[in-house]
């Protein structure tokens, strides 16, 4: 199956036209820590919870690129970590025919849109191992979210030239 992707693939590419596949999805990286020990098990279970999102995407050849969605839980009672889970699921993807804003836009939203179901399904997983019940994720809208990074890097630099000095010759 995935070689008669590939040949599509390529023969899209052949014909000119967009190619976005997936090539591989792999759990890249998985951590998971207890800071409180067996204190952890003796607490009404009510935590707050607090999520960081990154991505990263490096360019591996002409038209392969990989993509890391690096989640990372954190769970605290009290001020006090009960768990931290940090998750790097990566995938490689082949994107051909597509150029400037458009690449970007697409590694920062599909690409991360295919991998959260996999970094989420990581978490749940690795939380019943450490015998905690499982968090459920929300679905992110990654979307919004690169829309919110991109007007914010937008205002970002308004500000910065505005502050600039003049320079009078």
């Amino acid at each position: 199956m995935s070689e008669e992707n590939n040949q599509q693939d390529a023969g899209q590419a052949a014909a000119g036209g967009p190619v976005f596949a997936i090539q591989h999805i792999y759990l890249k990286d998985i951590s998971f820590e207890t800071p409180m020990g067996p204190e952890a098990f003796t607490k009404a279970y009510k935590p707050n919870i607090q999520q960081d999102l990154n991505i990263q995407a490096n360019q591996i050849e002409e038209g392969l690129f990989e993509v890391v969605l690096l989640l990372t839980i954190t769970a605290r009672i009290e001020d006090r970590a009960v768990f931290l889970v940090e998750v790097k699921q990566a995938g490689l993807f082949a994107i051909a025919g597509i150029e400037g804003p458009a690449i970007t836009q697409l590694i920062n939203t599909a690409c991360p849109q295919i991998l959260f179901p996999y970094a989420r399904e990581a978490v749940d997983g690795i939380l019943g191992r450490g015998s905690f019940p499982p968090l459920m994720l929300a679905p992110i809208n990654f979307d919004a979210v690169f829309v919110q990074a991109v007007t914010a890097a937008q205002q970002q630099a308004a500000q910065a030239q505005a502050e600039k000095p003049e320079v009078v010759n």
